[in-house]
This record gives C-alpha cells, structure tokens and sequence, in this order.
C-alpha cells in the first residue's frame, strides 16, 4: 500500500492516507477547521476511496457545482489510464459508470444547507469499487467494479493522484473562465440525458440542468427543478 509520502499531489493540496472512511475522515476534519486542500484517501484490495476538503467563497447553490466538477475530473482521470474500449460516464446525482454499469459513486456534504449561504466547508468524495463485491457478479448485472470492467493495469494510486490534478485543474477553469466548460464537458458525460428517470419521488424525462447543475424533469406538461443541495448529507 502506497503511504502518503509515495503520492505526489498538485501545490495546494495535501493528503492524508485514513484506514477508515475516507469521506467521513474528510467531514470530520472541515468539521474541526482544517484548511481547504486536503484530500483524504483509503486504498485497500477491493475499494479506492478519496475526499476533497473545499472552502467556498460563492454560497452553496453555486459551490455544489464542485460535485459534477469532481466527477469530470475524475473522468478525465480514468479515461487516460483505462483501455480506450472503457466508457466512463457520471449520473446527475453522483453516480459514476463504467461501461453503463454503477461502478461506486461520489458523496457530498456541507456545512450548511441553505442554499443561499456561504459555506464553511464542502467535502466531495467518492468511492470506487476495485473488485466484484460477491463471487457471482451475474446477480447483479447493473453493478460492476473496476477491474471487473478491463482495468487491472490502473494503478489506484495513480489513478488518485491524477484525479487530484485534474480536479484542481477544472477548478482553477472554473475560478477563471465560469462553468460554460464544465457544463459542456459535463453534459457529454451524463447518464440518461433526455430519458425517463426518477430523481427525488419525482419521475419525468431528464431535460437538462440549470446553470447551477440542477435538474429540470418534465413531468407531462410541468417541468421540475430539484436543486443539487438536495443531494447533501446532513452535517453531523
């Protein structure tokens, strides 16, 4: 297992290697006051794991956009060190796919939930499954794990430290430049784009999202609009 020492993160950012739950280690640690830049992580036989401490200068509606801002980065991680037959795509809500099948999924909280202040602290996270979680896969065709989809030569090390980067990266796009690139970058990524889903109780087709990720579902002749706070966890 690699230590904190052998990864190398991008000036800013800092890790620290958990043996328990990495997003919980993450909250816990902004929860206390750490400063914003840390990325924790867990690394075993069957799981990655890594979270990212955030301090938002924007309120919370538009901080979340951190959440598929992780996931393009992520994305953009895999996509270089898995084979090019391997399709990685993200759900709205924090998904991620691999080859259409759920492959782990990315987690969030704040300090706040309202929408309209300006949090303390946002942790994304996300946890990826290395292996199969039982001995017959073919009982669950919809979920899958990395390696099980042609992806045993990815190092999770590496794969972590590149999704450090190029997160930090779109961060920096997104400081300068807005979101037009993530939301053009993102929408070529997501799931079930223009389909029918169910998100919240509601279900409807999946039209799009507002300038702040959230999603608009039509429902007959009403179109919805569930923000991307409603997917936080409560803070402790």
């Amino acid at each position: 297992m690699s230590t904190t020492d052998d990864l190398a993160f991008p000036p800013l950012l800092w890790g620290e290697e958990v043996t328990t739950d990495a997003f919980d280690h993450a909250c816990q640690r902004a929860l206390l006051g750490c400063d914003a830049g840390l990325v924790a992580y867990r690394i075993t036989a069957s799981v990655l794991q890594g979270a990212l401490v955030f301090a938002p200068e924007v309120p919370l509606a538009q901080a979340m956009s951190m959440l598929p801002l992780c996931g393009v980065g992520f994305q953009n991680a895999l996509g270089v060190m898995a084979p090019p037959e391997v399709a990685v795509h993200l759900d709205w809500d924090g998904g991620i796919r691999v080859n259409g099948a759920a492959c782990g999924r990315f987690r969030c909280m704040a300090s706040t939930s309202d929408p309209a202040q300006v949090p303390d602290w946002l942790v994304i996270g996300f946890t990826l499954p290395l292996i199969p979680a039982s001995d017959r896969p073919g009982d669950t065709p919809d979920q899958t794990s990395l390696y099980a989809e042609g992806c045993a030569e990815v190092q999770p090390p590496a794969l972590l430290e590149a999704w450090a980067r190029h997160t930090l990266n779109w961060v920096n796009r997104w400081e300068d430049d807005g979101s037009r690139a993530l939301h053009a970058d993102w929408r070529a990524l997501v799931q079930d784009m223009g389909e029918e889903v169910t998100q919240n109780g509601l279900s409807g087709t999946f039209l799009g999202v507002d300038e702040e990720f959230g999603m608009l579902l039509r429902d007959g002749e009403t179109t919805h609009l569930i923000p991307l706070t409603t997917i936080l966890e409560p803070a402790p």
